[in-house]
């Protein structure tokens, strides 16, 4: 099958327009329609529906759009593998978590990656739908469990736990409560429910509303519980993390917390060499021996 062609039907069914596809190939309209009919006639198969809004993929297109995504995904693997023996530390590197820990944790960390790595293109993608790391949907994943997926390269960094913060100053003005029971008199801020989250999370919240809790404020991330927290509306539950880096939260009723959370880096084992992926990973661990430490002390 004629590669070029392939190539030319990839940029039509991505783009849905013979325009837009020529657009971007550097060709005209009429060569596109050209390479996608001789495509047609080669498979005996019609590959879009036309009609003029633009082209929609038949049943037959599917199938092939799935095919050359698949080997363009490849292709792109394995010029990032060639280019990362070669090059220093710089270029894109795409690297996906949740939206807690990124914007909690590593987003406020990455200055340091920067300063040793000026020229390195961080991709920060906070989502809490997993990625495809073998079909370079990412580069990296710090995910809050073991990743499932095969041919990865998986390290643990470190646990985390679920617990119950409120600011200094809200324990100041209103007071903290000393029994569970007692959390009735106070708003909870939590994750909605219905939000994507880690499990131990969702159950120790669950176990928390058996207080009866009158007040409650839900957020669908823990940057939203934080800033609720932070400006003294209530009792949140967050990330054990945090206390390091917002002195001002303290721990409520130290004695709850969720089960335990292992946090996971992966990467596929294909970019073992990457020099982006090494230069990353070095910089997570040296930051995890860092928290630590303050841990310790």
């Amino acid at each position: 099958m004629d590669w070029d062609k392939l190539r030319i039907f990839h940029a039509v069914a991505d783009a849905g327009s013979l325009t837009h596809a020529g657009d971007m190939l550097h060709l005209s309209q009429s060569a596109v329609s050209r390479q996608v009919r001789a495509l047609e006639e080669s498979l005996n198969a019609t590959l879009f529906h036309r009609h003029a809004r633009g082209l929609i993929l038949t049943e037959q297109g599917e199938l092939l759009f799935d095919a050359t995504r698949a080997m363009l995904k490849r292709l792109d693997a394995a010029t990032a593998r060639i280019r990362d023996s070669e090059e220093e530390v710089f270029g894109e590197l795409r690297v996906t978590t949740t939206t807690g820990f990124g914007t909690l944790w590593l987003a406020p960390r990455l200055t340091k990656l920067y300063a040793k790595y000026p020229d390195l293109k961080i991709d920060l993608m906070l989502e809490e739908r997993v990625l495809d790391l073998p079909m370079r949907e990412a580069d990296v994943a710090i995910r809050m469990k073991e990743p499932s997926q095969a041919d990865l390269i998986r390290k643990r960094l470190m646990s985390v736990h679920m617990c119950l913060f409120a600011t200094q100053s809200y324990a100041e003005k209103i007071g903290l409560p000393v029994t569970p029971d007692a959390l009735s008199a106070h708003r909870l801020i939590c994750q909605n429910p219905r939000s994507a989250q880690v499990g131990a999370g969702a159950t120790l919240v669950s176990e928390l509303m058996s207080n009866d809790i009158s007040s409650l404020l839900t957020v669908n991330n823990y940057f939203g519980v934080l800033q609720g927290v932070l400006h003294d509306l209530g009792i949140g539950v967050l990330p054990d993390y945090l206390a390091h880096d917002f002195p001002q939260i303290v721990r409520v009723l130290p004695d709850i917390a969720s089960t335990e959370v292992p946090v996971f880096l992966a990467y596929p084992e294909e970019l073992r060499q990457s020099k982006r992926v090494s230069a990353f990973r070095d910089f997570i661990h040296e930051e995890i021996i860092a928290y630590r430490r303050t841990l310790r002390d």
